[in-house]
């Protein structure tokens, strides 16, 4: 891609999402989204590829049903009270299209159904920012309007959320899908606890960035987007391998790793919300996220790929430094010993 072309799509993409994050005006809201959404659909379609046509169109599709829900509900909100200030929403209906609108956005169930196929047909280094950045300008406006969305919906949302992500990932062989639906049961936590604690939830996307961008770029590391291709990879870089596989392991949520402490402190807060249906729910559904991530750990530790007897024998390869690298994947396992100091700094 030229350089030039390279660098107007990436400051229309920063500036997308900032100008949604600094304005209150739902018509300035609505056009950060749509220039988020144009900047990001050359890198879909940069490969020329089948797949990434058709993820592309998806995403096309899916992002403006949901921006014209978005500015339906702001249109609404605007001819009731006779302005377009963003904290000024009085109207159930319009909280309930604002919210509905965002969860499409973000690929909350049951509006997940376009996430997993758009991960599917991109590249990985794409993948990273849909993943991730893609989330930022949603769960500004959410953590903005907590107060004025119906608790009941988000908590509907959020557990939908998560048993979706742990049912879907079952029974999939591509990584990306995996991550999507990783991506999906995580996204279910943070909007569980929106309405009692914007706070957590922000810590929780933060937390998520990391440990979703650590995977993404290790398996650009090792190239894998299968769940076979991986099988080999414990033999040729064994170096790479227990990192690999506390990363897995903190996606899940397992203690003593980062990922335990955001459903450590929702779980919580729940706890003193007296939710306790809820919390019984989410902490079994989690149990399904963790099954796949285990399966993923036991592909790469416990099989080897299959060789003919008469093929070159698989050498170890050295293992390169990449600062990225090296950094997202310490976040993502050695943050825990630091809650309380990221409590206190958020609330």
């Amino acid at each position: 891609m030229n350089p030039l072309i390279l660098f107007i799509l990436v400051l229309s993409l920063m500036m997308g999402t900032l100008m949604t994050f600094t304005t209150t005006n739902w018509l300035l809201i609505w056009m950060g989204f749509e220039i988020n959404t144009m900047a990001i659909i050359p890198f879909m379609i940069y490969k020329q590829h089948p797949r990434a046509v058709e993820a592309s169109t998806k995403y096309f599709l899916t992002q403006a049903t949901a921006s014209a829900i978005l500015l339906f509900a702001g249109t609404s909100n605007a001819w009731l009270t006779g302005q377009w200030e963003l904290t000024e929403m009085m109207n159930q209906t319009t909280s309930t299209l604002i919210t509905l609108a965002l969860a499409l956005k973000i690929g909350l169930a049951p509006m997940h159904f376009w996430f997993p196929e758009v991960l599917q047909g991109i590249s990985l280094t794409t993948g990273i920012i849909l993943a991730t950045w893609q989330k930022l300008a949603p769960f500004a406006i959410l953590l903005q309007l907590h107060q004025m969305l119906k608790p009941n919906l988000l908590t509907i949302l959020g557990l939908t959320s998560i048993l979706v992500g742990g049912w879907g990932g079952l029974n999939q062989t591509q990584l990306r899908k995996i991550l999507a639906y990783s991506s999906i049961a995580h996204l279910g936590w943070m909007v569980s606890i929106l309405h009692y604690m914007p706070n957590l939830t922000l810590l929780n996307l933060i937390i998520y960035m990391i440990l979703t961008s650590s995977m993404f770029i290790m398996l650009i590391y090792i190239n894998s987007t299968k769940i076979d291709s991986i099988a080999p990879f414990g033999m040729k870089t064994q170096l790479m391998t227990p990192i690999l596989l506390t990363s897995l392991l903190s996606l899940g949520g397992l203690p003593p790793l980062t990922g335990f402490m955001p459903k450590w402190l929702i779980l919580e807060e729940l706890t003193k919300q007296k939710m306790m249906l809820t919390i019984t729910m989410m902490a079994l559904a989690t149990l399904l996220s963790l099954f796949f991530y285990l399966r993923l750990c036991y592909m790469i530790t416990l099989t080897i790929s299959p060789n003919l007897t008469l093929s070159t024998s698989t050498w170890q390869t050295p293992t390169k430094s990449n600062f990225l690298l090296t950094t997202s994947t310490m976040m993502s396992i050695m943050l825990l010993p630091l809650t309380p100091m990221m409590m206190f700094t958020l609330l």
